[in-house]
């Protein structure tokens, strides 16, 4: 297999019969299998260097890029997607047990590490340090992952020329109601919940009273999670020692390396390099084995058979053994939604749907642990995927565990599990409802472009019913009331579903809702949650409700449908139908949320639903990123 010298995919007829076998074939010369009888060789060289280290190994876990809470997702533009957080939570336990493992050694650097993230994380590693010594190595260290460099890492490096950049915790929203009323767009919104906030980026030039109020609580409780978290670690008692402040430190960084080398926050300062040879030191081995990252080994017999499955629709779990089901569901929630032949990401009411429904009848799917990290999106799409999750609840063990966020459509989803983990600092709740258009006449006429309804029937207020959908016209009075008893009727069936899926009476939801948001600690307060823990704590929960063994395997599902699913053409699709869905893709422009910063795409994504025909939101859309 030469990816150097891709081979050039032959012409080739398209038999009706099996209208993919030339696709496949194409597929796999882009990939570089050759003709030369190479490939099972070059599988064996890697697979071999598997058994090298047999005396003992440092396990690298690559944290870099990131850690992504989305499935697993297949793209034929650049194929696999990086490793996910449950792959990660997999990884660490797998290799914990390994008797070639001596030591963990983690790789960091500008990659988005979370809070929820870097607080479970921080806890697993400290939890291996007796047995195993964990050293970290950074080119930067930011609020979260200092955290979870302290806690979790008997040695923490920094780069010479690097930083730390604890600077203390605030959260940041954007308001445009001044840009629109310059170029004339009314911003026509309504909400249910004094503290739904959603449309507030649009109407208002600032944060209203109980939007402040929200912000300030969860904000603070998520700073004393953070401070309190810093002192009772392992690096909290060598700054101590170091005659400072905790608090005084992390909040009035940045600090240079050599500054927080003397102030205790680092160990050591030094390269890449200097780390890896020190983790191997403290483990007394000579192999460094990297098992998570982009740059981890890779099967090549693995990565065909994964564009195998996914061009046969069969890349998910099909039965075998009693094991425990993890279904990622990360981004904003719509009916059609991510994944797909670019690989973008989101919530599918109509993907992850499919997905529920299979687990619920795999007899060898014990239990299924759900873990949420959404702002919401579609009220209809977040409450057929709670129907959906309560038929699943119904036959088996259902856990949600929170990651950063998993707020309105995301506590949507999550209000329908068996019990419901959070960590201190995720962001929960927002139990509420906005809905609105962006109106676009004024701004149009402007333009010198007129706008002009023409109703079919004659009847006063018929225009404007009509253009009820319309960006060209706001609602009069009537349509606005109507609109705001359909959102009464979507806040009452909301508050409806969490009464349910908690066993509370809805007058006790109705007090802590109101699109309010709390952090994970105080959801345990109010009971929105019913323990504090990470991915690891759900999937043992899982396994013990299930009467499941702790070895029981784990299998991460979700992710892309099927080559022909994503085409949308059948499976006895004849050739023209083929050539002209691939031309339809090869003619797609990207959508312009894919331009947007990584960061920030969900929250806009978790609006996009206004752009087509609905108006009722369970969102979040302003990014709460406390780093």
């Amino acid at each position: 297999m030469s990816r150097s010298s891709r081979a050039r995919p032959r012409s080739s007829r398209i038999s009706r019969r099996s209208p993919w076998r030339s696709l496949l074939g194409g597929l796999l010369l882009m990939l570089g299998c050759d003709d030369s009888g190479n490939t099972s060789q070059t599988i064996h060289m890697l697979r071999s260097g598997l058994d090298k280290a047999s005396g003992g190994v440092v396990i690298e876990l690559d944290l870099t890029r990131g850690l992504s809470e989305a499935a697993p997702q297949f793209s034929l533009l650049s194929g696999a997607s990086p490793p996910t957080y449950a792959d990660l939570i997999q990884t660490i336990a797998t290799a914990s047990r390994d008797r070639r493992t001596r030591g963990f050694l983690l790789r960091m650097s500008e990659g988005d590490i979370s809070w929820a993230q870097a607080e479970e994380l921080g806890r697993t590693l400290a939890a291996l340090r007796p047995e195993q010594p964990v050293v970290c190595h950074s080119h930067a260290y930011t609020n979260s992952s200092l955290l979870l460099a302290l806690t979790g890492c008997d040695k923490v490096w920094l780069s010479p020329a690097g930083e730390v950049a604890t600077v203390g915790i605030a959260g940041q929203m954007v308001y445009l109601k001044r840009l629109l009323e310059r170029f004339k767009v009314k911003a026509d919104f309504l909400h249910m919940g004094r503290y739904k906030s959603a449309a507030e980026m649009f109407t208002e030039d600032g944060p209203t009273e109980p939007a402040r109020e929200s912000l300030d609580a969860v904000l603070g409780s998520i700073r004393q999670t953070w401070i309190a978290g810093l002192e009772g670690s392992r690096g909290g008692a060598q700054i101590r020692k170091a005659g400072q402040a905790v608090q005084k430190l992390v909040e009035y960084g940045p600090w240079s390396a050599d500054a927080a080398l003397k102030a205790g926050m680092i160990d050591a300062v030094g390269y890449y390099s200097d780390a890896r040879r020190d983790a191997k030191t403290l483990a007394q081995v000579e192999e460094v084995e990297t098992s998570f990252g982009l740059q981890a080994r890779r099967d090549a017999a693995g990565e065909i058979a994964q564009l195998l499955r996914f061009i046969a629709g069969t890349s998910r779990s099909d039965g075998g053994d009693a094991h425990i089901a993890v279904v990622p569901a990360a981004g904003a929630i719509s009916m059609g939604g991510g994944g797909g032949l670019t690989g973008s990401d989101g919530i599918s009411a109509e993907s992850l749907g499919k997905t529920l429904r299979r687990l619920r009848e795999d007899a060898s799917v014990k239990a299924v642990v759900l873990r949420i990290d959404s702002p919401g999106g579609s009220a209809l799409a977040s409450d057929l995927l709670w129907h959906e999750l309560m038929r699943l609840r119904d036959k088996k063990p259902l856990i949600a565990s929170l990651a950063g966020t998993a707020a309105s459509g995301g506590y949507y989803m999550a209000c329908a599990a068996t019990q419901i983990l959070a960590e201190r600092s995720s962001v929960i709740g927002s139990i509420g409802v906005v809905g609105g258009k962006m109106v676009f006449g004024e701004a149009l006429d402007e333009l010198g472009i007129t706008g002009i309804t023409i109703p079919a029937s004659k009847e006063p207020g018929a225009a404007a019913r009509a253009a009820y959908l319309s960006p060209l016209t706001p609602w009069d009075d009537a349509t606005r009331e109507s609109v705001r008893a359909q959102m009464q009727a979507i806040y009452e069936l909301f508050l409806r579903r969490v009464s349910q899926g908690r066993g509370a009476p809805v007058d006790d939801i109705r007090k802590i809702a109101e699109g309010r948001i709390w952090s994970g600690e105080q959801g345990l307060e109010i009971k929105l949650v019913d323990a504090l823990g990470g991915l690891g704590d759900a999937v043992a929960m899982a396994k013990k409700r299930a009467g499941l063994d702790e070895s029981a395997p784990v299998k991460v599902e979700g992710g892309a449908d099927s080559l022909l699913e994503l085409l949308e053409i059948d499976s006895d699709a004849d050739e023209a139908t083929i050539r002209a869905a691939l031309a339809r893709f090869r003619s797609a422009l990207p959508s312009p949320l894919e331009e947007l910063a990584t960061p920030l795409r969900p929250y806009a994504s978790s609006l996009a639903p206004l752009l087509g025909d609905e108006r009722v939101l369970t969102a979040v859309p302003f990014a709460l990123r406390v780093r």
